[in-house]
């Protein structure tokens, strides 16, 4: 095909695409007619005189039970999250973060209340089992924090200051 037949078939294309976006988006819309109301419901059978079948007893249905909600067993909205100063921040070695950490370690991310990020720390995985130079497990703190003693080789032990604690007179 030659390129002024392609170049022309283009400009068509595109014309006909913008005018029915146009014609799309401006079009008069008829309003929904308006549905017919539902139809009346019967009454249903007093429950005096229950139906039954040839040959089954009559058995009333059971009476119907309120349905209520049960009660939130925590709290819910915002107040899922701690308000601020009830959550302390984990004092722990700051990890640079050029450093590549050994399996059993990982870097533990913490913000200030007023949303100012921390350096990470350092903490064990949860599914880490150290252990010591004679293969006996070593007890891990509650908050998975890594004593200096257990840092990895190689890595500066350096604990970690909150901002306004860097020896700023106040």
């Amino acid at each position: 095909m030659n390129a002024r037949w392609k170049l022309l078939g283009a400009g068509v294309l595109l014309a006909f695409v913008v005018a029915l976006v146009l014609w799309l988006q401006y079009a008069p819309v008829d309003p929904l007619p308006e549905s017919p109301p539902p139809p009346p419901v019967a009454a249903a059978p007093p429950a005096s005189a229950p139906t039954t079948r040839p040959g089954r007893p009559a058995v009333p249905p059971p009476p119907p039970q309120p349905v209520t909600q049960p009660p939130p067993d925590g709290p819910s909205g915002l107040a899922l999250f701690p308000p601020p100063g009830t959550k302390p921040i984990k004092r722990g070695i700051v990890v640079p973060e050029g450093f590549e950490l050994p399996p059993g370690y990982v870097r533990h991310y913490q913000t200030t209340d007023d949303g100012q990020r921390l350096p990470a720390i350092l903490m064990f995985h949860p599914d880490f089992k150290p252990t010591g130079p004679n293969g006996q497990p070593i007890p891990i703190p509650p908050d998975r924090l890594v004593p200096p003693e257990l840092a990895p080789k190689g890595m500066p032990v350096q604990v970690l200051t909150l901002p306004d604690e860097k020896g700023d007179p106040d």
